[in-house]
């Protein structure tokens, strides 16, 4: 019987193939790293510089620490993941880091951008709905707590991760000199005026739109016990004597 504690068949499947891939990736940009010029070839606009692989290898090596932070969570303190929530988690790095940066799915693939937000904005959403029973030190979702109240602080919460985000990716593009907000074409020219902001604002957005949808099914499944919101929940698990 598969339980929290005994990840799935599929659950191992898919975090060993995107360790697998992520890890590999590292390896190829960092060979590519070296092997690249540190200048741009006029003759060669196309052709990639040292500078360029150093947010592919940020994000592949952050990837690769993501990946492993379940295992750690659940050794450190205790907490269970369902099955299906980490294999999404793990799906989601895959397609963001590994077809996003370094496939170039966030220049080649219309709106993969912001797909990922969206469905990240719904992720983190779940997660508000976690860390409300957390706060209370229980295993679900309080009943006397107001189901607009749980589902308004899972709103506000995943949107404030969704800006934490932005300043991430903002304090990185200012200090390693990458184009995570997508300010600029991949060949490095600027985009110009309100242009230049609207990758960022368009991703607050659609942040914002996935975890509303994601609260408003909280909402309906805490106000009619559908019982939804549980089968999301994270659980510290508990020693029995």
């Amino acid at each position: 019987m598969n339980d929290f504690r005994t990840p799935s068949r599929w659950q191992k499947r898919v975090f060993l193939f995107v360790a697998i891939t992520l890890v590999a990736s590292i390896v190829f940009i960092s060979i590519s790293m070296a092997l690249a010029p540190t200048e741009p070839d006029p003759d060669r606009p196309n052709h990639r510089v040292k500078g360029d692989y150093v947010l592919m290898l940020a994000q592949c090596i952050l990837g690769v620490f993501a990946l492993s932070l379940p295992s750690m969570l659940r050794r450190r303190v205790q907490l269970e993941i369902p099955s299906n929530m980490l294999i999404l988690y793990a799906a989601f790095l895959y397609c963001a880091i590994y077809l996003g940066e370094v496939r170039s799915f966030y220049y080649n693939v219309a709106h993969w951008d912001t797909i990922l937000h969206t469905f990240s904005g719904a992720m983190l959403g779940a997660l508000g709905f976690s860390f409300i029973t957390f706060l209370n030190r229980t295993d679900r979702v309080p009943m006397n707590l107001s189901p607009v109240f749980v589902a308004t602080f899972a709103f506000c919460f995943a949107v404030t991760l969704g800006v934490v985000w932005e300043i991430y990716e903002f304090t990185a593009d200012g200090i390693l000199h990458t184009n995570m907000q997508k300010f600029g074409l991949e060949d490095g020219t600027p985009f110009l005026g309100r242009l230049a902001l609207a990758d960022t604002m368009k991703d607050l957005i659609v942040d914002t739109i996935g975890a509303a949808v994601m609260s408003v099914i909280g909402y309906v499944s805490l106000k009619y016990q559908k019982g939804w919101v549980e089968k999301l929940l994270l659980k510290r698990r508990h020693h029995h004597g």
